[in-house]
C-alpha cells in the first residue's frame, strides 16, 4: 500500500526502514522522503513505523539505571 503518494513510498519501505533501525519520522523523512511532501501522511508513516519496530525496542525503549 502506497503511504506517501508524493515520494512513492509504501507501508512495506517503511517497515524495511524499521528493521534497520529507522525509529523516527524524522529519520524515516531523511533516509527515504517519507513525509516530506505536503505531510499528509505523516500519521499513517508514524503508526507503521511504530508497529514495525523490532520488540525488543518497543518492549525495552528505556534504560535501567542497574546499582552496582
Amino acid at each position: 500500500m502506497y503511504v506517501c503518494i508524493c515520494n512513492g513510498i509504501t507501508d512495506t519501505t517503511i517497515r524495511e526502514a524499521a528493521a534497520r533501525g529507522v525509529d523516527t519520522l524524522e529519520e524515516l523523512t531523511m533516509r527515504t522522503g517519507c513525509a516530506s511532501g505536503c505531510g499528509s501522511c505523516a500519521d499513517v508513516a508514524r503508526e507503521i513505523l511504530a508497529e514495525a519496530r523490532p520488540r525488543a525496542q518497543r518492549d525495552f525503549a528505556l534504560s535501567f539505571a542497574v546499582a552496582a
